[in-house]
């Protein structure tokens, strides 16, 4: 892959992880300054539960994205970036646009979730 193009992932990977990364501070500043003690109803208890659950779910699934961005970046930086970890060839640039932290060609994955769906079925 070319270099210019290389640097064009690497600004959109560490706009993500920076954007992330924001996010989650402001997460724990806001869970840890919630006032939890005046819910005298066991509903209002409840929602702020179901909620808070959400939430750290959510945070769950970026935190996971951030260790894909971090690995994404290590490509680049050790020139492996762009090439599937499956079959070994280049990952074209439209998947890497839609998904610039995957490691697998367009081919081997629809190959992948084919296998996962036959599991699924037996």
């Amino acid at each position: 892959m070319e270099k210019e193009r290389l640097e064009f992932f690497r600004r959109l990977l560490n706009a993500k992880l920076e954007e992330l990364l924001t996010g989650a501070g402001k997460a724990v500043v806001e869970m840890s300054e919630s006032k939890e003690e005046g819910f005298p109803d066991p509903t209002d208890r409840a929602s702020l539960e179901t909620d808070r659950n959400f939430l750290l779910r959510v945070k769950d699934r970026e935190r996971k994205l951030i260790v894909k961005i971090r690995e994404a970046l290590k490509r680049i930086d050790d020139g492996t970036y762009g090439v599937c970890e499956i079959c070994g060839e280049e990952i074209s640039e439209k998947r890497l646009e839609a998904r610039p932290v995957t490691t697998s060609c367009i081919k081997c994955k629809e190959e992948e979730e084919a296998q996962e769906k036959q599991k699924i079925r037996k």
